[in-house]
């Protein structure tokens, strides 16, 4: 049932916001940020996202568009000087990178990789062992359970050992679950069997001993069928010693419907288990061509998932899927919906990102794992 879009974020923010104030005098001895003098918090309708987020050791980052950091200046620039963390839309994606059978071209891949080392950025690599945007040459093969392993070795050997150092997480395994708690029927689960999960992070492990591992997924940022069937896999992965070491929830909200209540229960319960956790691709869509009401709700969906990892010691980073509307993924997927990023198409920015402002710079000190 559609919900009235009115009151869709506000119970949640406002619960969060309630723990805000009994923390927010530490934001005051926060320590120095770029371009502040020590013990200052920059002013939020100045500071970027970047230099807010700098004393609570949370790593804000932005999914990019490799085409548009190219031949968009203005992108560029708000690419580095908004973001602490860039993760790569699609270049290291296996259609991409890896575009026929014995022939990988890290071309794009490397671009971003050379871009984030020159503006301090750390690296989430997307994605290693996902259902999806597979090349042809994989996807029509006749594979037996044997070859089929070893291409995946292979792959991921060949871009995580690329990487080795200058990748600091990777979304290893992507989607893996179904909304009723499944495991998704892909090539891998087909052919290789739910083994493939465990493989794949026992094989980044050894490829960069150092990076952050994470299980990403979607519709899993509260605590339902789905994060649940996540949360039992991952705990009986830990148990197993399997090397994953990431928890994250993608945050692909829409005003239509109601956000969860729960999302830093959820983060915490991950945490517990000794994983890293993060929201990996947020953004809040509604239905175009939207009202004040709609803006509304959309900030209010940024900030209680950021304020969410903020509350929670386990939480490492808060990625946006695309920071402006001009090259947002949205309407091409979900049709008549649209406006989901927290700059417009112009670089405006929208109520969203001063709502990550003012979160940022109400939120304590903390230091962060990893």
């Amino acid at each position: 049932m559609q919900l009235p879009r009115r009151s869709v974020f506000g119970l949640a923010a406002g619960a969060a916001a309630t723990s805000w104030a009994a923390q927010a005098s530490s934001a005051a001895a926060a320590p120095d940020v770029a371009g502040t003098e020590a013990g200052a918090v920059p002013d939020p309708t100045t500071a970027t996202l970047r230099q807010l987020a700098r004393h609570t050791k949370l790593e804000i980052g932005t999914a990019v568009d490799t085409t548009a950091l190219r031949n968009d200046a203005r992108y560029r620039e708000l690419v580095g000087s908004e973001f602490s963390s860039v993760t790569p839309e699609n270049v290291m994606k296996w259609e991409v990178v890896h575009p026929e059978r014995r022939r990988y071209d890290f071309t794009q891949a490397d671009e971003l990789v050379t871009f984030a080392r020159q503006h301090g950025q750390k690296v989430r690599g997307h994605t290693l062992a996902w259902h999806s945007q597979l090349p042809a040459w994989l996807t029509s093969g006749t594979w037996s359970r044997a070859e089929l392993r070893a291409i995946l070795r292979e792959h991921i050997f060949t871009v995580v050992g690329r990487y080795r150092g200058r990748v600091w997480a990777w979304d290893v395994v992507n989607e893996a679950f179904n909304d009723d708690g499944t495991l998704r029927k892909s090539i891998w689960l087909n052919t290789i069997g739910p083994e493939y999960i465990s493989d794949a992070f026992r094989w980044a492990h050894q490829a960069d001993p150092r990076a952050i591992l994470f299980y990403n997924d979607y519709n899993v940022e509260g605590i339902n069928t789905k994060s649940t069937a996540v949360y039992d896999l991952l705990t009986r992965l830990r148990r197993e010693h399997v090397p994953v070491s990431g928890f994250g929830a993608q945050g692909h909200l829409d005003t239509q419907y109601p956000v969860p209540q729960d999302v830093l229960q959820n983060l915490r319960r991950f945490g517990r288990l000794g994983l890293a956790t993060a929201i990996t691709e947020a953004d809040v869509r509604y239905v175009l061509p939207g009202d004040p009401a709609d803006v509304n709700a959309q900030a209010e969906g940024y900030s209680l998932m950021l304020e969410s990892c903020l509350l929670e010691p386990s939480a490492i980073s808060y990625t946006v899927w695309g920071f402006t509307d001009r090259y947002q993924w949205v309407p091409g997927t979900f049709p008549g919906e649209g406006k989901a990023a927290i700059f417009d198409e112009n670089y405006n920015p929208k109520p969203g990102y001063n709502s990550l402002r003012r979160d940022l710079a109400l939120a304590p000190s903390r230091r962060h794992r990893g």
